[in-house]
């Protein structure tokens, strides 16, 4: 099972911070995609890939709103090309990104027109112009202009022939879930860390396969995962309080909890969806971290102990995760204890997760 880390992307600080991810074990990295609270991920993601030559280097995530469907097969195939194909393209329907723009997620139906035309692009495939959804009143038909001759469709002519990259698509609802496991890679599940939704994540994947007569082993397993790593549970906790509260949201983003909750986590959803402040989006200090129990906690999150940790680990991998995508970001919680949670990571929970 690959584990990567998440971060922020920053042209600055890219080199500095892959270098470090490297040197330190993990098998990727990815960096955010959301304009007003990051820098591109493509220039980061880009500049990575110039000091290192190992790990695997990806969007966690995309959307499909802010950019059209061939820009992102331009972006992320170019920085494939500058690393040697260690690039990964992951996607979802879009969370801060979209919310910075006064928007909530792409509507399912545009989602899986992009993730279509996404991965014929990807591929060197044509995509119809009927297909590409630029509003009229935005840019009127080329037709209109006359031309002598012209494209009579959309193709990145430079992509075909070379490496594919592959799709990741983070999912929560069994729509997404469903689209994800036709049309992606790999199924990144943003379900917390608990076995019995995971479990239901990948029955739903599977079913979906085989109902649209596909293999239902032709899709690979990942999760998006919050790691708290101390002696002290307490501070565990608080460490992954506020990327928790940034997850657990898209299972209840429109109201209605997706897979397996006990009521008490129903409770705990709910109310963090009613509190939620975009302003403080991913804080351990928010008003939104302060609704989470010690019980969701410790389900939807990896916290505690290296051994405690390692032990969580190993359980996801046995389910059939090939990859995880940890966070570890603590922005609002104590500097130290995050120092002490990134060592213990490297130190014992890398390690012992290569045997």
């Amino acid at each position: 099972m690959e584990l990567w880390t998440t971060g922020v992307a920053s042209a600055r600080g890219s080199v500095r911070t892959a270098r470090e991810i490297e040197a330190d074990g993990w098998d990727g990295m990815l960096v955010v995609d959301s304009q007003n609270l990051s820098g591109d991920p493509y220039v980061s993601l880009a500049l990575a890939a110039t000091a290192t030559t190992r790990i695997g280097l990806g969007t966690g995530v995309t959307n499909s709103v802010t950019r059209h469907a061939a820009v992102t097969a331009t972006a992320i195939t170019s920085v494939n090309r500058i690393s040697d194909g260690r690039a990964v393209l992951g996607i979802g329907r879009g969370d801060s990104a979209l919310a910075h723009l006064g928007r909530a997620p792409a509507r399912l139906a545009q989602f899986e027109r992009y993730l279509r035309n996404l991965q014929r692009y990807l591929r060197g495939e044509a995509v119809g112009f009927e297909e590409i959804d630029i509003p009229g009143d935005v840019a009127p038909p080329m037709a209109g202009l006359r031309l002598h001759d012209a494209p009579s469709a959309s193709r990145i002519d430079w992509i075909a022939g070379g490496a594919k990259v592959p799709v990741e698509v983070a999912a929560s609802g069994p729509k997404v879930i469903a689209m994800a496991a036709l049309h992606a890679e790999r199924v990144m599940f943003a379900l917390g860390a608990d076995l019995e939704r995971l479990s239901w994540g990948i029955g739903l994947a599977r079913q979906a396969r085989t109902d649209a007569g596909l293999d239902p082993d032709g899709v690979a397993f990942g999760a998006y995962v919050n790691l708290g790593c101390h002696g002290d549970i307490k501070a565990a906790r608080d460490l992954v309080r506020g990327g928790l509260t940034t997850f657990a949201r898209f299972s209840v983003m429109h109201g209605k909890a997706n897979g397996p909750v006990v009521a008490a986590d129903r409770a705990v959803l709910e109310a963090l969806r009613t509190n939620y402040d975009m302003r403080a989006h991913t804080r351990a200090d928010s008003r939104q971290a302060g609704t989470l129990t010690d019980d969701f906690i410790d389900r939807f999150a990896i916290v505690g102990s290296p051994e405690r940790c390692i032990e969580r680990l190993r359980s996801l991998r046995v389910l059939g995760l090939d990859k995880l995508a940890i966070n570890s970001r603590a922005r609002g919680a104590s500097a130290d204890d995050s120092a002490v949670s990134r060592q213990l990571v490297v130190r014992e929970i890398l390690p012992a997760m290569r045997q």
